[in-house]
């Protein structure tokens, strides 16, 4: 399997069939302490989020990664929930090759997207509220979408984080030969910031370099109460202690998936 570091500059022949797919998902918790709150909360960060605010994300991830949006469609449902899907350049710049047939035709060719969905949850007896986001970045072409990362750590809050990244597909070298991934890394964590990581106490990695297939899994450290209850009053309510043990039981159920 070829390889190509950041120290090596190899000339490609400009044939780049690469397919580069970023899985984003996140998960927001919030402490409610009755049905009321739980509602309340919901109706809020669904409002929040709606379909326009996160199309704006999208809209700005593709300004990050350098990519022409050739179009855009979105959805609110109801009761909550929103989705989005954006349609991109697969080379930067929309630089992508010239056909005869126009812009229609330009725009079936390209297979770069990005995609968003939402998932609100108050459904959890013990009053702990979730929302998951889920981003996922396909490119094909000369995009690497791992530089979003860390818009996509200040865009939310996050308090477990998924982040899955898989190559397929090939470019080739002048001299014919393949190249299986044109940019060698260690982990998805290279890309994240020290400024975010320092938020998160739990750290796991599963990497398959030869198999072009990474993931990595974080965890939020100790915060206090403020950072979860809905209403920030009840930061001494009789039942937060209580409350907290319940919030990170199901952040450590997420992470672990069991």
């Amino acid at each position: 399997m070829a390889f190509v570091s950041s120290a090596e500059k190899i000339k490609l022949s400009g044939f780049n069939n690469l397919t580069k797919i970023l899985s984003f998902n996140l998960y927001d918790f919030c402490i409610t302490f009755d049905d009321k709150q739980k509602e309340e909360y919901i109706n809020w960060i669904d409002k929040k989020y709606n379909s326009d605010k996160i199309l704006k994300i999208s809209r700005k991830i593709c300004e990050m990664i350098d990519s022409d949006i050739i179009s855009e469609s979105k959805m609110d449902y109801d009761p909550v929930g929103a989705s989005t899907m954006t349609l991109m350049s697969d080379t930067q710049g929309g630089k992508w090759e010239t056909v005869s047939q126009g812009s229609a035709v330009k725009s079936h060719l390209t297979k770069s997207h990005l995609t968003s969905h939402t998932y609100p949850d108050a459904s959890a007896p013990n009053g702990i509220c979730t929302y998951r986001v889920d981003f996922d970045i396909a490119t094909c072409g000369d995009i690497i979408p791992l530089s979003a990362i860390n818009y996509l750590f200040e865009s939310f809050e996050c308090d477990v984080v998924y982040i899955d990244y898989v190559v397929r597909g090939y470019t080739r070298q002048e001299s014919g030969k393949k190249i299986y991934n044109d940019e060698y890394f260690n982990s998805i964590q290279d890309f994240i910031s020290p400024e975010v990581m320092k938020d998160f106490e739990f750290h796991s990695d599963l990497n398959m370099p030869r198999d072009n297939i990474w993931q990595t899994k974080l965890m939020a450290k100790q915060f206090g109460p403020e950072r979860f209850v809905y209403h920030q009053e009840d930061i001494n309510h009789p039942e937060i202690d209580q409350k907290m043990k319940f919030l990170y039981d199901e952040m450590r159920e997420v992470y672990h998936l069991y």
